[in-house]
């Protein structure tokens, strides 16, 4: 328990630290983004407008820097990110809107990747020597394929030319959001090629890295005693060696779900898919700064809470873990 507390402290002043620089790094940007919105609208917002539009994008001339900080601070404990200057909308309705896409899509891409990748990597792992060995070369090549080129391809072989899945969004829009089968087989359909792309670029990793591991653990003498015990290979497999091979993948596992908040922001431009990565992609594109603190904020608190769930579980299964805490 003492461990999870000063790893849970731990995170809560790094979470402050990111916050503050979610706060200041808009106000290090060159130029004036509120002169930089009233250009971009071309006319459109009286210059009488331009004190309002400094006070609710919190940059109000008239505060001290500590002042908008502290203006920040509450209207973040309230939940407030502000209003997105592109949609009209607050900035909380926007990432709850688009968050659950990513979630959806990615993450259970992720988990399916995970799974397999590790699976495999252990089957290569302790098989090392064998025929199996020959997969090697084929996760190092897909390994190295960026996300982009993999979703190109797939769009080309399975959109264009078989016709099997749309090529962009991430449902029918002649349909109504809603829990009906009709609307959830159309997400699964259009998801199908995005989600494929995912796992096909990233299970490459999990299988590498696994099979490493099991090939470093094999030679440790808690495995040989383990066979010397009359042990089933199944069982000093999966209870001896997968066990602790699998420790550093549980800590990448945990980073990549924490990532997962940030979608793949590649794929999702190039399936013009309606998660919280692209709709960074707009904000950037657009000067959007409510939006894109927003979205940095809520991307940066994910991967912390995603660290300290790695922590408290890689403490769970290595109590050596616990003891250096």
């Amino acid at each position: 328990m003492r461990f999870v507390l000063r790893r849970g402290v731990f995170y809560l002043i790094t979470a402050w630290a990111a916050i503050t620089l979610n706060f200041i790094i808009p106000r290090l940007m060159p130029g004036d983004p509120v002169k930089a919105i009233m250009a971009q609208m071309q006319g459109r917002i009286p210059a009488e407008a331009e004190q309002s539009l400094r006070v609710l994008l919190g940059l109000d001339e008239h505060l001290s820097l500590w002042d908008q900080y502290v203006i920040y601070w509450k209207l973040l404990l309230q939940g407030n990110l502000g209003v997105s200057f592109k949609f009209l909308t607050p900035v909380a309705d926007i990432v709850a809107q688009t968050l659950p896409w990513t979630i959806g899509l990615v993450g259970i891409a992720t988990i399916i990747a995970f799974i397999v990748g590790t699976l495999v990597g252990v089957a290569i792992g302790w098989r090392r020597g064998t025929w199996a060995d020959s997969l090697v070369p084929i996760s190092t090549f897909f390994s190295s394929v960026p996300y982009f080129w993999l979703a190109l391809i797939a769009i080309w072989i399975f959109s264009v030319t078989l016709g099997w899945f749309p090529s962009n969004g991430s449902y029918d829009r002649s349909l109504v959001p809603s829990f009906s089968w009709e609307f959830i087989s159309s997400v699964i359909w259009y998801g199908t090629l995005p989600a494929m792309t995912i796992i096909i670029a990233s299970i490459s990793g999990w299988i590498l890295g696994m099979r490493n591991m099991m090939v470093t653990v094999s030679s440790d003498d808690y495995v040989t005693v383990a066979h010397a015990k009359g042990l089933s290979g199944r069982a000093v497999m999966f209870g001896y060696a997968a066990r602790n091979a699998i420790l550093p993948q549980i800590s990448s596992f945990a980073l990549s779900l924490g990532f997962i908040v940030g979608g793949t922001l590649i794929m999702e431009m190039v399936f013009s898919y309606q998660g919280i990565g692209y709709t960074l992609y707009q904000a950037v594109n657009t000067h959007d700064y409510p939006l894109m603190q927003g979205c940095f904020l809520v991307i940066t608190l994910a991967v912390l809470l995603a660290n300290l769930l790695a922590d408290v579980v890689y403490a769970f299964l290595d109590p050596r873990t616990r003891q250096e805490g």
